[in-house]
C-alpha cells in the first residue's frame, strides 16, 4: 500500500460548518465544493486516509437551529456535538427574507436578530470546538465604523463582542473600512476582495468588451471607494476617474444630519467612447450609482456596468429599472454573497457572481492552517485570466 504523508494535507481538527439559515443556499454551495474537493480523482487516496481518522465527511454542514419563542426571544440549540472541531459559522445579516412570530405578529429578521444568533451558536457550543471562525461576508454594521459626534460604535462593539466568546477568526469581504479591525488587534481578522470574480464574470458574460486603455476605464462613484477603483485599474492597465459631490456644508437637509448636494464634479479623462465599470463595495439605495450612471451618460460614456459587491437595494428596483429602460445602465453584477430576491434575478440587466468556490477555498485553506495570502492578493490570478481573454 502507497504511503500517504500526512503533514502535506492533513486538517488542523475536523471541519464543521454552520450555515444560519440567512444564508443556508450559499452554505449548501460551499459545502458541496468541499465535499467534491476533497473526493476528487487526486485525492482519492488521500480522501480514503482521511476518513479512518474521522476528518472525511459525507457532509460538513452542522446540525443546529435557533429556535423563537412566542415573545420573540430566541435560543440556539445543536444536535451534534462540536468538541475538537474546526468550526466555522457564516451568516448574511443583510438576509430580511426571515420571518417569525412574536406576541402574535410576523416579524421580519434584522441584521441585529442574526448576529445575536450567531451568538447563541456559540454560547450554545460552550467551549468545546478547536476553534472558531466566523464569516461575515457583509460585515455587521460595518457603516457604522466611525465616531462623528455623540455616537455609538457597533462594528468595534461587535467585533470585540465575538473576540470576548472565543472567535479566533472573523472573515470578510469588501469591509467598508477596514480598519475597523483595530478594535480587536490581536485577532485573526481578514478581509478578502472580489475583484477576480467579477472580472471573469464581466468577461463571460460581455463578449464584445475589451479590456485595454483606448477601450475601458474605471469609476468610482465616490472618493470612498476610491482606493478599490485604483486596484482594478491598475491590475487591469486601464485609466480610472472618480466622482465627488459638492456640498453646502452650511445646512442640513434631514433628520440623518446629511448636507444638500450642489452638484457632481469628475476628476479623470475622457470617457467618450468607453465603456466604463462602476465598482463599488455596496448598492444600498441606489442614488450614487444611479447618479453616477446618468453623470457617465451626459459625458457619452458608451456601456456602463456596475459592479458591487454587495446588492442591499433598500428603496426597491424602481430607479435601476428606469435606468436600463432609458439606456443607461447596461448591466449589474453584485455577489451571492448577500441576500438577492426573486424579483431581483428576474431583472434583465442583473447578473449574479457566486462566491461559494471562494469561500470553500478559504475554508479548506484555513482548515489545513495554510496562510490565505496567496487568496487575499488575486493579482496573480487576474493577470492570468487577462492573458487568457486577449488570447
Amino acid at each position: 500500500m502507497t504511503k500517504v504523508s500526512f503533514s502535506e494535507y492533513i486538517p488542523v481538527a475536523p471541519l464543521k460548518i454552520y450555515a444560519h439559515s440567512s444564508c443556508e443556499d450559499l452554505g449548501s454551495l460551499v459545502n458541496n465544493d468541499i465535499i467534491h474537493s476533497r473526493n476528487n480523482d487526486s485525492a482519492r487516496e488521500k480522501a480514503h486516509a482521511l476518513a479512518r481518522i474521522g476528518y472525511q465527511s459525507d457532509s460538513y454542514l452542522l446540525d443546529a437551529d435557533c429556535f423563537r419563542f412566542g415573545t420573540g426571544e430566541a435560543k440556539a440549540k445543536l444536535n451534534e456535538s462540536v468538541r475538537g472541531k474546526d468550526l466555522y459559522i457564516i451568516a448574511d445579516v443583510t438576509n430580511h427574507s426571515g420571518a417569525y412570530q412574536a406576541s402574535g405578529y410576523t416579524t421580519f429578521t434584522s441584521p441585529d436578530d442574526i448576529f445575536q444568533d450567531i451568538k447563541r451558536i456559540i454560547a450554545a457550543c460552550n467551549g468545546k470546538p478547536y476553534r472558531t471562525t466566523v464569516i461575515l461576508p457583509y460585515l455587521y454594521e460595518n457603516r457604522q465604523n466611525r465616531r462623528n459626534v455623540l455616537e455609538s460604535l457597533d462594528c468595534a462593539t461587535a467585533l470585540q463582542e465575538l473576540a470576548n466568546m472565543g472567535v479566533k477568526n472573523i472573515i470578510t469581504f469588501e469591509s467598508h473600512d477596514p480598519t475597523v479591525q483595530n478594535a480587536i488587534p490581536i485577532q485573526g481578522f481578514d478581509n478578502f476582495t472580489t475583484a477576480l470574480q467579477f472580472i471573469r464574470e464581466i468577461a463571460h458574460t460581455q463578449n464584445d468588451i475589451t479590456f485595454d486603455k483606448e477601450n475601458l476605464m474605471i469609476v468610482s462613484p465616490d472618493d470612498g471607494g476610491m482606493s478599490r477603483a485604483v486596484y482594478y485599474a491598475n491590475v487591469l492597465g486601464v485609466d480610472m476617474g472618480m466622482f465627488y459631490k459638492r456640498r453646502n456644508y452650511t445646512t442640513k437637509e434631514n433628520t440623518h444630519g446629511k448636507n444638500p448636494v450642489l452638484g457632481f464634479e469628475f476628476l479623470g479623462n475622457n470617457v467618450a467612447d468607453k465603456d466604463i465599470i462602476v465598482v463599488d463595495d455596496m448598492i444600498a439605495t441606489g442614488t450614487t450609482v444611479i447618479e453616477t450612471a446618468y453623470e457617465l451618460k451626459k459625458r457619452h460614456a458608451r456601456n456602463i456596468y456596475i459592479a458591487a459587491t454587495f446588492g442591499l437595494f433598500s428603496e426597491g428596483f424602481a430607479r435601476f429599472d428606469k435606468a436600463y429602460e432609458d439606456g443607461v445602465i447596461s448591466r449589474i453584477y453584485t455577489t451571492n454573497l448577500a441576500y438577492a430576491s426573486e424579483e431581483l434575478k428576474n431583472k434583465p440587466y442583473y447578473t449574479s457572481v457566486d462566491l461559494s468556490k471562494y469561500i470553500s477555498l478559504i475554508i479548506n485553506t484555513l482548515n489545513h492552517d495554510t496562510s490565505v495570502n496567496d487568496i487575499l492578493d488575486p493579482t496573480i490570478r487576474i493577470q492570468e485570466l487577462l492573458a487568457e481573454i486577449r488570447k
